[in-house]
C-alpha cells in the first residue's frame, strides 16, 4: 500500500458524503468555485486525527490555508455545528434505547506551579521568604 492510500484509509465514504452533503453551503455566485468540499472536510478530520499543524496538511487535501479558512468560516457560521447534529441524531436513533455514552479518561498534567499552588506561605517558612 502506498504512502496516498495509507493517508486516504480514513477518508469520508460514499455513504458518508450523501449524507453531508445537503449540510454543506453552496458555492458562492460571485467569485471564483471553492474547492470541493468533501476534499477540504476530509483535510480537517485528517487534521483532527493526526493533530499536525495546518501547515503540515498533506498536500492532497489541498492548499492548507484553504482548509484552514474554510474549517474557520464553518465553525463561525454553525456549520460544523449542524453537521455534528446529525450525525449524532443518526447515531442516536440507530442505538436505541440503550445508547451510551463512553468519555476518555486521558490525564492531561499541570505544570507544577498551576497545581494548587501556596497564596501564603506554608508555616515553617519566615515570613520574608526562606533566603532570610
Amino acid at each position: 500500500m502506498d504512502v496516498d492510500e495509507r493517508l486516504k484509509r480514513h477518508d469520508l465514504t460514499d455513504e458518508e458524503w450523501e449524507l453531508l452533503a445537503p449540510l454543506l453551503p453552496a458555492h458562492p455566485r460571485q467569485g471564483h468555485r471553492w474547492n470541493d468540499h468533501r476534499t477540504v472536510i476530509n483535510g480537517v478530520m485528517f487534521r483532527s486525527r493526526a493533530g499536525c499543524t495546518w501547515r503540515d496538511l498533506p498536500a492532497q487535501y489541498g492548499n492548507w490555508k484553504t482548509v484552514y479558512n474554510r474549517h474557520r468560516r464553518w465553525s463561525l457560521d454553525g456549520t460544523w455545528e449542524r453537521i455534528l447534529d446529525r450525525l449524532r441524531a443518526g447515531a442516536d436513533e440507530a442505538e436505541g434505547e440503550d445508547w451510551a455514552v463512553s468519555a476518555d479518561s486521558t490525564v492531561a498534567r499541570a505544570h507544577q506551579h498551576a497545581a494548587g499552588a501556596r497564596h501564603v506561605p506554608a508555616a515553617d517558612v519566615p515570613a520574608g521568604g526562606a533566603g532570610e
